[in-house]
């Protein structure tokens, strides 16, 4: 039998940078739902933040805390700025390219809520992508695809593995470490702008296990997305281009942000997303994003992704508008953990990036930080496991294995109806009653006979939702207001 230094669940930036960094002698299995690229860091298109110089750490972390309306830990925020030049550089370091400017500098750019100029860019609008592959290329170690972690191997505060299914084989997976990197929870939402295969499965089992979740109300709402398509993923149009001068207006041309926020189209996401939904449902405007303040060679250089895939739909960029609406993008909350990223608890289980909660991202998630998060907090998940060098012994795991169907008949109405559920009542503006009334809507989907995965999904969903019941006040991300 093989038992695994490392099992990785998730191929997106914590995952893969935390592969990068164990030792080639140790044997790794990194295991992805579908293939290696079907992951949110594929699709980030904004940036990562980085500390421009030790003098620059003081503002970035006040300004992570102003966004995150203070519910942040300000040590796992400081930790982070303070962690970000290195992290960065390491990539420089072995080979990563950011975009650079015509000097041959690193071109800082700034988006929202940021007080300066700090976030770098790849690609111009694609550097989730670059990072993705980049990653994928230093990638030592064993990648498995098509395998949904349906169960996590726990006993005794410890991890003994996963559980897989792969090609409907069950197959249990062994490992000394195990590290959660499996993503958020978009899909359970009508709107988002995340990867198909992010549907808080984990989040599912981690509920089930008793492993403690924190913060799952704080859900962020990226406020510009083209969602007038059929795909389940909607196209985000990225903070950048609101950092560089693109305008939110309404169907006459009238910018009304300044009604909401002195900062305008750089006031923090959740502020911004409330003002367009706001601002739609008051005046019955459609709300469009402009960006007459571009010349076309340069919109095209800064964000070829963007003008391309607008292209492609009909829309002749910098010259039309898109239609805009906030959508779900990333979830703050998640398994908490300490400031190594070791599951509270737990002597050898570790969960890194969207999937965890560290404290730094508070009630509403500063832009750019998260695939920050990802590089820092898989190092010191890392680090800190060669350290323990923690050794299971499988014999000792004694819990009876459970097979289960992934799908059943009556899941994909189930599902359905969670996700208008969620888009429409614990969404951007949420009501108190509305939230009893859908804890009591999945708790009745919970009593049907259902698929493994759907079981998940509701048990995620249910989270989200005792945890906006549980936070009486409006903060951050979690706005409550009277009918």
């Amino acid at each position: 039998m093989i038992i695994y230094d490392y099992v990785i669940i998730g191929t997106g930036v914590a995952g893969l940078n935390a592969a990068r960094l164990i030792p080639h002698d140790k044997k790794v299995l990194i295991v992805c739902k579908q293939s290696p690229w079907e992951c949110n860091t594929f699709w980030a298109q904004g940036g990562i933040v980085r500390a421009r110089d030790e003098d620059d750490i003081p503002s970035h972390v006040q300004d992570t805390m102003e966004a995150g309306a203070y519910l942040n830990d300000i040590e796992a925020v400081t930790l982070l700025s303070k962690k970000s030049i290195n992290a960065v550089d390491n990539l420089i370091t072995n080979g990563f390219q950011f975009d650079r400017n015509e000097d041959g500098e690193l071109s800082f750019t700034k988006e929202a809520a940021h007080s300066r100029s700090r976030i770098l860019h790849a690609d111009g609008d694609a550097t989730g992508r670059e990072l993705h592959m980049f990653l994928l290329e230093n990638c030592p170690h064993e990648v498995m695809t098509a395998s949904i972690v349906i169960d996590l191997l726990i006993q005794d505060d410890i991890c003994y593995g996963v559980h897989i299914l792969q090609n409907d084989k069950d197959k249990i997976i062994y490992a000394h470490n195990t590290i959660i990197a499996s993503g958020g929870v978009g899909s359970i939402y009508r709107y988002h702008t995340n990867s198909i295969t992010i549907a808080g499965d984990i989040q599912g089992i981690c509920v089930e296990k008793g492993i403690k979740l924190r913060d799952m109300e704080m859900i962020q709402f990226h406020p510009t997305v083209f969602v007038d398509s059929q795909n389940a993923r909607k196209q985000l149009l990225t903070e950048a281009l609101r950092g560089e001068g693109a305008i939110i207006e309404d169907e006459n041309g009238y910018a009304f942000l300044g009604e909401y926020h002195k900062d305008k189209e750089l006031a923090p996401r959740d502020i911004v997303s409330r003002a367009i939904f706001d601002y739609s449902k008051k005046t019955g405007s459609k709300v469009y994003i402009s960006f007459h303040n571009f010349e076309k060679n340069d919109f095209k250089k800064r964000f070829p992704n963007i003008y391309k895939d607008l292209r492609e739909i009909g829309f002749d960029l910098p010259y039309e508008r898109v239609p805009i609406s906030p959508a779900f993008h990333y979830s703050m909350g998640g398994i908490e953990v300490d400031l190594n990223s070791k599951v509270i608890g737990f002597k050898n289980l570790y969960a890194i990036g969207e999937v965890s909660s560290t404290g730094v991202h508070g009630a509403n998630r500063l832009a750019s930080n998260s695939l920050l998060e990802g590089l820092v907090f898989s190092e010191l998940a890392v680090k800190l496991s060669l350290e323990i060098d923690f050794k299971i012994y499988e014999k000792e795991y004694k819990q009876k294995i459970a097979y289960f169907t992934l799908e059943k008949p009556k899941d994909k109405a189930i599902k359905n109806a969670l996700r208008n559920l969620m888009w429409t009542h614990v969404g951007i503006v949420r009501v108190r009653q509305d939230l009893i009334d859908s804890l009591e809507e999945i708790e009745g989907y919970l009593k049907e006979d259902i698929g493994r995965l759907l079981y998940l999904r509701l048990l995620t969903a249910k989270s989200i939702v005792k945890s906006a019941i549980d936070r009486k006040i409006s903060i951050g991300a979690h706005f409550i207001k009277e009918r």
